[in-house]
């Protein structure tokens, strides 16, 4: 059984919930530093986290799921996903860009790389659970 949003947050700081979950400040012009777009990449994790948890309360429920919040749900999970990698793509390039010492841009590299092996892991998974998405509504 999946964790609720409201079991993942527990024991956290008043407010935490509220900080991560909104995403309306995300990506404005005035963003202008890589740790901030980081920390909106978290931000964005987070609520995916709480979109899943929302999936799997809602698929639990003994009344049977509600197809419009499950597709909602889903809808805005998947778009979170892409701007994550978009947002992440953008960072890595960017630390590519950056060599403050010719030729000593190995870690940089391997680390770029394992960051791309993930994002192609991330999205063959994603693109597992739209064809699972798919096939649930098909079976409908």
């Amino acid at each position: 059984m999946g964790i609720s949003s409201s079991e993942l947050f527990k024991g956290t700081p008043l407010g935490l919930k509220a900080h991560y979950s909104n995403n309306s400040d995300m990506d404005s012009p005035s963003q202008n530093t890589s740790l901030q777009r980081l920390q909106n990449v978290e931000k964005r994790i987070v609520r995916v986290l709480e979109l899943a948890g929302g999936v799997m309360d809602e698929l639990a429920n003994p009344s049977g799921p509600r197809k419009e919040l499950v597709s909602n749900h889903c809808g805005e999970f998947m778009q979170l996903i892409k701007d994550i990698q978009v947002t992440l793509r953008e960072e890595i390039k960017s630390a590519c860009e950056y060599r403050p010492f010719e030729k000593c841009d190995y870690m940089a590299r391997i680390s770029n790389e394992i960051c791309c092996k993930k994002l192609e892991y991330v999205t063959a998974q994603l693109d597992g659970m739209q064809q699972t998405i798919d096939n649930y509504h098909k079976a409908e």
